[in-house]
């Protein structure tokens, strides 16, 4: 990444509450960018942390289907809290498909869905494909649920599909996709509120020592970046840059607590959205650590 667009960079977009506008318009003003580019410097531009996490979203999606459209999209897998395939109940046939997807982030914003379907035969072992569906298609239907406390400014919605037509993308939908996306998320995700906190700290003069470490571990994230999203290694890497953002807490709570109030509110309202994977995550990293120590 060119880090010096990162150093230099100083204004910050107005918050847009149209998520689809807003990100065509922070992709205009970004030109031609790579997914941790977009995540890292298009954070730095966005006006809170609930749109950096979803400009760190959308770049993970790009990580995940690097043909995806120039537009905002959304990955559509959970159905009743669930991950698990054998839970999933939306079924595909014959490139149509039918079902429910539950809590999709910006899902009613989105101009494309990628949609966990099943797909086995009858009686065989659950398997899932990935779908590509346009919510003005025929047979789906968005629901915008309610806001929540966590990131307000970030919708969430259900998708209800009925005989949708389809594109299918190529590769099983949970080993190519679901499964490593859980881990893209985090590495861009964490990328994305680390560059928010960085571009935070160059605007209220925080010490030259914690920017320094936010730029750190900024460098950190590009390397794992560059790690296959099943490589345990990188797990492991992963781990660490988790371990280094916890570390900085105390020191990012006070800086905020020293500058202006809206700063601080924002960080303190949000910043549980780094914690909501954290469990999937240390059994992740355990599994990695005992795969990297016996090899």
């Amino acid at each position: 990444m060119p880090w010096q667009t990162l150093l230099n960079r100083r204004e910050r977009l107005p918050a847009n509450p149209d998520l689809a506008e807003g990100f065509a318009t922070l992709l205009h003003q970004l030109g031609t960018v790579t997914p941790f580019e977009l995540a890292v410097v298009g954070a730095r531009l966005m006006a809170t942390p609930g749109l950096a996490f979803l400009v760190g979203y959308q770049a993970a999606l790009r990580m995940l289907w690097p043909s995806a459209p120039l537009s905002l999209g959304a990955l559509c897998a959970t159905e009743q809290r669930s991950l698990r395939v054998a839970d999933m109940q939306t079924r595909l046939s014959d490139l149509r498909v039918s079902g429910r997807k539950d809590f999709v982030t910006a899902g009613d914003a989105a101009d494309w869905l990628l949609i966990a379907a099943r797909s086995e035969a009858p009686d065989g072992d659950p398997r899932l494909s990935l779908a590509v569906v346009y919510p003005d298609e025929p047979g789906v239907r968005l629901e915008k649920l309610p806001a929540i406390a966590l990131m307000p400014d970030v919708s969430h919605g259900r998708v209800f599909l009925d005989n949708a037509q389809c594109e299918l993308l190529a590769g099983d939908g949970w080993e190519a996709y679901v499964k490593p996306f859980r881990t893209l998320e985090d590495i861009y995700v964490l990328s994305a509120m680390t560059a928010w906190l960085y571009g935070v700290g160059q605007d209220n003069d925080w010490p030259h020592t914690l920017q320094l470490r936010l730029l750190a571990l900024l460098a950190g994230c590009a390397e794992v970046s560059r790690q296959a999203p099943n490589n345990p290694a990188g797990h492991v890497l992963l781990g660490g840059l988790f371990a280094q953002f916890d570390g900085l807490k105390a020191d990012l709570n006070e800086a905020l607590a020293e500058g202006p109030p809206q700063w601080a509110a924002m960080w303190t309202r949000d910043q549980a959205v780094m914690e909501l994977a954290a469990g999937a995550r240390g059994k992740r990293l355990a599994k990695a650590l005992a795969g990297v120590s016996s090899s």
